[in-house]
C-alpha cells in the first residue's frame, strides 16, 4: 500500500488550492474549481476565499464573475449548505443534491405549516403540501413577471406569500410571519430561481432574485443523480485526495450507501494516511513535490480547513481556538501547509495576528505581508464572521 505523508498532503494542499506563491492567479473561476465550489454562507467568505489565492484582483473581479460574466452561480447544497459554483458543475449539484434537498425542505415547511398556521380555517391545511407547492408556481409567476425581485416585492405581488405561519407555537421567541423565505429557499433548491446581485456591498445577503434562465439560458440540464454524485466525488478527489471515505461522507452529506454507490464506477487506490486508510485516485499517485514556504491567511468557513471533517494533520491542537461549537472554521493562519494561528479585521480595519505556535522569523514576515494585502482587498468594509470563534472574539474585543 503507498504511503502518504501529512507532509505530502500539505504539499498538495498548497499547490492544488492555489495558496503557494507559482499557484496563485487572477482566474476567479479558475479558483474555484480548484476548490470544487467556494463557500457562501457567509457572503464574504466568498470573496476573502478568492483574495487569498489571487495575486492583483479586488472584490469588483468576484462581483463581475457572479453578476456580469454569470460565471458563478449562488445555491444550497451539499450538507445545506450555501455554496458558490461554476455554472458547468451546477447540473451536477442539482441532480446529485439539491433535487433532493428540494423534496426534504418542501416536506420540512410543510409540516411547520401545518402545526403554525395562524387561520386554522384557512382552506390549505385540507392538503399542506400540495397547497405549498401552488404558492411556490404562483410565486414564480410573479418573479416571471418582474423579471428581477426581493423577496420583500414578491411578498407585496402574490397574497398566498404573506399566509401567517407561527413556526413555534407556544415559544416565547417565536415571531409569526409569511412564508415568502420559505417558498423562495424551495424554488432555489428546484433550480427554478437563483440569487442575483445583492444590495449593498460585497459583504451583504440582501440578494435580489432572478428566473434560473436569467444565469443558464436553457436552465439547469438534467442528468441521473448516480452519475451526478460520481461526478462530484471524482472532482472533490482531484481537489481534496487522499482522504479517507468518512471524509467525502462528511463533505457530500449523503449517506454511507450513496457515497458507496458513487465510488464504485471510479478508478480509486487505497493509500496509507499515516496508519488511516484513505482512498485516492489511481492516476493521482505519484508523488508531489513540496512548493517553497507560503503563508494564507484564509477567512472563516474558507473551503480549505472546511474540505475535511479529519484535520489533525493541518491543523494540530489549535482547534479550540479556531472553531466555534458548531464546527465552523474562524480566520485562520497558514504556514506551508499548517494552521500556525488566527487572525481577525478590527473595527477600525488593521488586520491582526496572533501566532499559536513558533513558527520562525520568515512565517512572520510572510504573514504580515499578507495582512496587508488583505487589509487592502478590504478597503473601507468591515466584515464581521456569521460565526464566532474564541481567538476572533478575542483578537476583536
Amino acid at each position: 500500500m503507498r504511503s502518504i505523508s501529512a507532509a505530502e498532503r500539505r504539499a498538495r494542499l498548497g499547490r492544488r488550492h492555489r495558496l503557494t506563491a507559482m499557484s496563485r492567479t487572477d482566474d476567479v473561476l479558475d479558483i474555484a474549481r480548484s476548490l470544487v465550489v467556494l463557500h457562501a454562507t457567509d457572503p464574504a467568505t466568498v470573496f476573502l476565499s478568492v483574495a487569498a489565492r489571487s495575486l492583483e484582483i479586488g472584490p469588483a473581479a468576484v462581483e463581475r464573475a457572479l453578476y456580469d460574466d454569470r460565471t458563478l452561480l449562488r445555491m444550497l447544497a451539499m450538507r445545506r449548505t450555501m455554496f458558490v459554483a461554476p455554472t458547468d458543475l451546477v447540473p451536477v449539484l442539482q441532480a446529485s443534491t439539491a433535487d433532493a434537498l428540494a423534496v426534504k425542505q418542501r416536506a420540512t415547511y410543510a409540516r411547520l405549516i401545518e402545526r403554525g398556521l395562524v387561520d386554522r380555517d384557512h382552506p390549505g391545511l385540507a392538503d399542506v403540501l400540495a397547497w405549498f407547492t401552488g404558492v411556490e408556481e404562483a410565486a414564480h409567476r410573479a418573479l416571471l413577471a418582474r423579471g428581477e425581485a426581493t423577496g420583500a416585492q414578491l411578498g407585496a405581488d402574490e397574497p398566498l406569500l404573506r399566509t401567517r405561519v407561527d413556526p413555534a407555537p407556544g415559544k416565547s421567541y417565536s415571531k409569526p410571519g409569511g412564508v415568502t423565505t420559505w417558498v423562495l429557499v424551495v424554488l432555489g433548491c428546484a433550480g427554478r430561481i437563483v440569487r442575483g446581485r445583492p444590495g449593498g456591498s460585497w459583504i451583504s445577503s440582501q440578494y435580489r432574485w432572478a428566473p434560473v434562465e436569467a444565469w443558464l439560458p436553457d436552465g439547469i440540464a438534467p442528468m441521473p443523480a448516480d452519475e451526478a454524485r460520481t461526478a462530484l466525488v471524482e472532482r472533490w478527489l482531484r481537489a481534496f485526495g487522499p482522504a479517507p471515505v468518512a471524509d467525502v461522507k462528511w463533505w457530500t452529506g449523503w449517506t454511507a450507501a450513496q457515497v458507496a454507490k458513487a465510488l464504485a464506477p471510479l478508478d480509486t487506490t487505497e493509500v496509507d494516511l499515516g496508519g488511516t486508510t484513505g482512498i485516492v485516485l489511481t492516476g493521482d499517485l505519484e508523488p508531489v513535490e513540496a512548493p517553497e514556504p507560503w503563508a494564507a491567511l484564509l477567512p472563516a468557513l474558507d473551503p480549505t480547513p472546511m474540505g475535511w471533517q479529519e484535520r489533525d494533520w493541518f491543523l494540530g491542537e489549535h482547534r479550540p481556538a479556531l472553531f466555534d461549537r458548531n464546527g465552523n472554521v474562524g480566520p485562520t493562519l497558514w504556514w506551508d501547509g499548517r494552521v500556525v494561528g488566527g487572525w481577525a479585521q478590527r473595527p477600525d480595519g488593521e488586520i491582526v495576528l496572533r501566532f499559536l505556535e513558533d513558527a520562525g522569523a520568515e512565517a512572520h514576515a510572510a504573514a504580515e505581508r499578507e495582512a496587508g494585502r488583505i487589509a487592502a482587498w478590504y478597503g473601507d468594509v468591515r466584515a464581521v464572521p456569521r460565526f464566532g470563534t474564541p481567538l476572533e472574539r478575542e483578537l476583536t474585543a
